[in-house]
């Protein structure tokens, strides 16, 4: 398959590793921020077959993990309500709330609807005027354009009983705040291809001139990834500090011109707490005042709707790349894909979910190799299996 095959093939994905080998002289820090690039990394052992000076640390990319907890509280006091339909994606069932989560109310007997499209809630509240249909809006920039699709055709269809509870969250202003933290120790970021396919990438100009941080923008397959950190690798081994296009087969620099006009029509930027991290100004998306009146939190009165985190969960520090999820004391026993003490844990595209799916939760991990010094899949333990370094050294 064209754009798939050759961004998996192992001889080209050993070539670049190689020329990453042969370019970097000194330790470097190289943080990716979008969960589906963080399973590329992991699934087929990136992190593994690089250089040992080239750390790659996992960023707050995955949309479920960094919904704030006040939200999901937010979210279950209205999917409480009587009368209510409750919309949402399958990835928010099971992030738990401060008491419980999404799947546990409808057990209860909440009126809970797995959604595959914004457009499927409009529809549920066309077809149910008697009921309160709210949609579960969240997401990157990525999934933002189809949920204002689906407010704006609420108002064109005059749907008084639609509303969405919003809850979109800004790529840019996070990494600002990680670069401004005392703690950060990230010298380079893998852009995220897909916000840049719908928003571009003008924004991460003024980041990269500012930190002094290379950011090349990165697609998702495992050929895709080493050719960011071999991008990432020569800007910081000569001192260059620029947004390099490295997906330039599907992101341009402006993006999406329709997708941003409709962003611009229906939402407005404002501050957002995040899962973990905390409050950033100016880091998400609000329904515009023209929309306001489908603005679920101000329709059923769930703004001051506050929350804790469990103490025992590290989540945070993994969102802000401080940390790994083996760092965890609870990774692999209390905290388990069935037993989520954390969203990173219990997202798809959690870090947590990615080190457990692929093995990392076991006392020795393995980079599994299917050519030379190119893996294409990662597995756990076995005293049999070299891992891509032992191999690179014999």
């Amino acid at each position: 398959m064209r754009f798939l095959d050759e961004f998996r093939d192992r001889d080209a994905a050993a070539r670049v590793a190689e020329a990453i080998a042969k370019t970097v002289t000194r330790p470097w820090t190289i943080m990716e921020v979008c969960g589906g690039q963080t399973h590329t990394i992991v699934r087929y052992g990136i992190d593994e077959l690089l250089p040992p000076a080239i750390e790659l640390v996992h960023g707050p990319g995955c949309p479920v993990c960094v919904t704030s907890l006040e939200m999901i509280d937010r979210a279950h006091a209205i999917a409480s309500r009587p009368g209510v339909i409750f919309c949402s994606f399958g990835d928010m069932l099971r992030v738990p709330g401060s008491r419980s989560d999404l799947l546990e109310l409808k057990s209860r007997g909440a009126h809970i609807r797995t959604v595959y499209s914004p457009l499927d809630a409009v529809r549920l509240a066309a077809s149910h005027p008697d009921r309160e249909v709210v949609f579960f809006a969240i997401g990157f920039e990525t999934t933002a354009p189809a949920n204002a699709m689906a407010v704006r055709q609420a108002r064109a269809l005059q749907l008084n009983n639609f509303s969405v509870l919003v809850s979109h969250v800004l790529v840019p202003p996070v990494m600002t705040a990680i670069l401004q933290s005392p703690e950060n120790r990230v010298q380079a970021f893998l852009g995220p291809g897909h916000v840049c396919t719908v928003v571009g990438y003008e924004e991460y100009e003024p980041i990269a001139n500012r930190y002094r941080v290379p950011i090349p923008i990165t697609g998702f397959e495992p050929v895709d990834m080493l050719h960011g950190v071999l991008a990432a690798i020569k800007q910081l081994e000569t001192g260059r500090h620029e947004v390099e296009n490295v997906y330039s087969r599907v992101v341009q620099r402006r993006g999406n011109p329709a997708s941003r006009r409709l962003l611009a029509e229906v939402f407005e930027v404002t501050d957002r707490q995040w899962r973990g991290i905390g409050l950033i100004p100016k880091s998400g998306y609000r329904l515009a005042y023209e929309y306001r009146d489908f603005d679920a939190e101000r329709r059923f009165e769930v703004e001051d709707v506050l929350s804790r985190e469990r103490p025992e969960c590290i989540s945070g520090q993994i969102l802000r790349g401080l940390k790994k999820p083996h760092d965890c004391p609870a990774f692999g026993v209390a905290c388990t894909p069935q037993t989520p003490l954390g969203t990173t844990m219990v997202s798809s595209e959690g870090a947590c979910a990615a080190y457990h799916a692929y093995g990392r939760h076991r006392p020795v991990r393995r980079a599994v190799l299917t050519s030379a010094g190119a893996p294409l899949r990662t597995e756990g333990a076995g005293n049999t299996e070299v891992s891509a370094r032992e191999a690179k050294q014999r």
